[in-house]
């Protein structure tokens, strides 16, 4: 894995180059921005603290990689990351969900990662000690007849015990156990109440959790359940990873992660921009931006796992702006986003680009699906560029949605093959440029069609 002292602003634009297309300006933004994280981290005394991030709005239209870049950029770094959309909030006082829910999801997403890392450290001794305990299901130590004893057969507790142990132990690993059952005692998750108050509207899930935390502290229930040799080691080794884990430390490095390497993309931002001549609804939009307006500058949040401090939280903001602009947002949030990227349409000339050289392209994902029926496919470069060149057409003429376009226009193309893949056997099909339009000419020449299906 690359270590953060490596992540270079070049180095973090071409491993972004890998899965989005075009850009530059706004992967140069996050890549320095990211980079000047860890710059903040080599600085000494007190000056450390003064240095806050600077955070990022990011103006373009749909489909164009906004969200892509973010959450690649959070892969890479290893960082917390949080999406959330800023429409789905709403002011202090009204039914939803408050501003401060963004930091305790954000500290659960880095509990989760600093869990799942400190996990596979100790999951090799959490396996042996879950083994050691699936022999003792399958012959109890202190002797007497075992499970896996046969019917009118000695009983394996009557002498050599260790040598049978041993024996049982590589039949175990060699899998010559997998069809026998035992009893394990697992946890009861189970609670009514929290099935009841979870499918209601305005309940907030974060503060759900912690009260079934405080409900489950009064008194763990557990339950005996019968299950196959394989589950059972597998849910054996998860409660031996529990024990091992150490929870204080994993808590206190969960929050420390979050303060000073958490990100939080906000979505749709200009869904909650207002104009001055404006009330009704806009008046409810403008209290969560002053709502946000703390959590984005800097202030202490209480969770379940203690208060965390979001000074140093990058914020990455993202909004197409077709109905506002970003002056619309009150001056306050404005000032708190101080670099500003705008990110062009995607061309026919990306659309090629996008089909043909990221690791995750769309043709090679119907290629991969439709091989695991045996029909492979080949995509021609004509046939690429055709689709390119609908994909853009059906943008221009109808909505822009970006990349997005490509989803339905490669869809529609290999719908029929698509159904019949299980069916023709294996064979080889190559994709070409009469291939697409045959499938597509007729919905792209009208208008209505290709408003409503394309």
């Amino acid at each position: 894995m690359t270590s953060e002292a490596d992540l270079t602003p070049a180095r973090i634009v071409e491993e972004l180059d890998r899965y989005v297309v075009g850009q530059r300006d706004a992967k140069r933004a996050v890549a320095v921005a990211m980079r000047n994280r860890w710059r903040r981290q080599q600085v000494e005394g007190d000056l450390r603290d003064e240095i806050a991030p600077k955070n990022i709005i990011m103006i373009g239209p749909t489909g164009v990689g906004k969200t892509e870049i973010a959450r690649r950029l959070a892969r890479l770094a290893r960082a917390p990351f949080l999406k959330v959309e800023a429409s789905k909030f709403t002011e202090v006082g009204y039914v939803g969900r408050d501003v401060d829910s963004i930091v305790r999801d954000l500290v659960e997403v880095s509990m989760k990662l600093v869990r799942d890392e400190e996990a596979g450290k100790v999951r090799p001794r959490a396996k042996d000690a879950a083994e050691e305990r699936l022999l003792d299901l399958l012959l109890p130590r202190g002797g007497g007849r075992s499970f896996t004893d046969r019917p009118g057969e000695p009983s394996s507790g009557s002498g050599g015990g260790d040598a049978t142990r041993e024996k049982l132990r590589t039949m175990l690993r060699e899998g010559k156990l997998d069809d026998r059952e035992v009893e394990v005692e697992l946890q009861d998750e189970s609670n009514p109440l929290m099935s009841v108050l979870g499918g209601q509207p305005g309940i907030d899930e974060s503060a759900l959790s912690g009260l079934k935390e405080m409900m489950g502290s009064f008194g763990k229930k557990t339950k005996r359940q019968k299950m196959k040799v394989p589950a059972a080691w597998i849910a054996l080794t998860g409660q031996e990873v529990e024990k091992l884990i150490d929870s204080e430390s994993a808590t206190r490095e969960a929050v420390r992660r979050a303060e000073q390497a958490g990100i939080v993309f906000i979505d749709e931002i200009d869904k909650i921009a207002t104009k001055a001549d404006r009330g009704g609804a806009d008046v409810s939009r403008e209290g969560v931006q002053r709502d946000l307006l703390p959590i984005i500058e800097g202030s202490t949040v209480t969770t379940k796992y203690g208060p965390v401090r979001t000074d140093h939280v990058l914020f990455i903001a993202a909004g197409a702006f077709h109905m506002s602009k970003p002056s619309d947002l009150i001056p306050e949030l404005q000032g708190r986003f101080p670099i500003r990227v705008e990110l062009r349409p995607l061309t026919a000339e990306d659309f090629v680009r996008i089909l043909t050289e990221p690791k995750n392209a769309l043709t090679a994902q119907y290629a991969a699906l439709l091989a695991t029926e045996g029909v492979m496919i080949e995509w021609m470069p004509d046939a690429i560029t055709e689709l390119a060149a609908i994909a853009a057409d059906v943008n221009r003429r109808t909505h822009d949605i970006g990349a997005r376009r490509l989803h339905t226009v490669l869809e529609r193309t290999l719908e029929d093959l698509m159904f019949a893949a299980s069916d023709i056997g294996p064979q080889r099909i190559p994709i070409t440029a009469a291939f697409v339009r045959e499938r597509l000419s007729a919905l792209v020449a009208d208008e209505d069609l290709a408003r409503y299906i394309l």
